[in-house]
């Protein structure tokens, strides 16, 4: 079944703002607020009525609402569809990395998963437990990036379960090495859709059994160029090039 993100993950109000203007976040946006581990005199970035991103100084936060006033519009931070990530376990503090960068690029959701050549969960965590804070890395790129929307980065799962959480109205393609298809040429025949996701293998590559599996539920292998990249790095380059395609980075 494909996952639903728990929300809601942008903070909006619901009027137009204009410059200087106090304003309450309340209800859902508050809880979006929460979300980020408010500061009172922290700035915060808020989409008014009609879509328009602004900039926001926290004035006074209750248990139950926020005060904040706004000092600055700015160009829109969030892309147009849904950018998800779908990341095999990668060893030491690669997820971290990953995590950052493509938060700051511009991604969604970002789902951790199990395949038959990645490290496990259990390996991981075994030498320094890290996983409970890759939110937080999300959060913390959020803020640094002014991003409207706040990434959702998924509880690890194994690799069928990463497959079945995806909309089935995605883009859905998977980096293979060994693909025919490129990965530029094919984001290049493609429309605009509500979301593209992004299968990326660990450094040992994918079994044929997995790339199988991958392709009866609507992924299309590609590789993203002559030579091999890190895991890391492929999901960095992927995720940027599809929102460099449709014009979105």
């Amino acid at each position: 079944m494909p996952i639903e993100i728990p929300g809601p993950r942008v903070i909006v109000v619901e009027k137009e703002l204009k410059l200087n203007e106090e304003f309450f976040i309340k209800g859902p946006s508050f809880r979006a607020l929460l979300l980020r581990e408010p500061r009172r005199g922290e700035a915060i970035t808020v989409v008014d009525l009609k879509g328009r991103e602004f900039r926001a100084r926290l004035l006074e936060i209750t248990p139950e609402k926020a005060k904040a006033v706004v000092f600055e519009e700015q160009l829109r931070t969030e892309p147009s569809f849904e950018l998800w990530l779908l990341q095999a376990l990668p060893d030491k503090e690669r997820m971290e990395l990953i995590i950052q960068k493509t938060t700051e690029l511009g991604v969604h959701v970002i789902i951790p998963f199990k395949s038959s050549r990645s490290i496990s969960l259990e390996e991981r965590e075994a030498r320094q437990k890290k996983a409970h804070r890759w939110p937080h890395v999300a959060l913390r790129a959020t803020k640094q990036c002014r991003r409207a929307f706040l990434p959702y980065v998924a509880p690890y799962c194994n690799f069928q379960e990463a497959l079945e959480s995806v909309d089935p109205s995605f883009l859905k393609i998977m980096l293979y090495e060994n693909a025919q298809a490129k990965f530029r040429e094919a984001l290049s025949t493609l429309s605009k859709a509500k979301g593209i996701a992004i299968l990326v293998g660990p450094e040992g590559g994918w079994s044929e059994e997995e790339v199988d599996c991958a392709k009866r539920v609507g992924f299309l292998p590609c590789k993203i160029g002559n030579r091999i990249l890190r895991t890391e790095t492929a999901a960095i380059l992927a995720c940027a090039l599809s929102l460099f395609q449709f014009n979105e980075l």
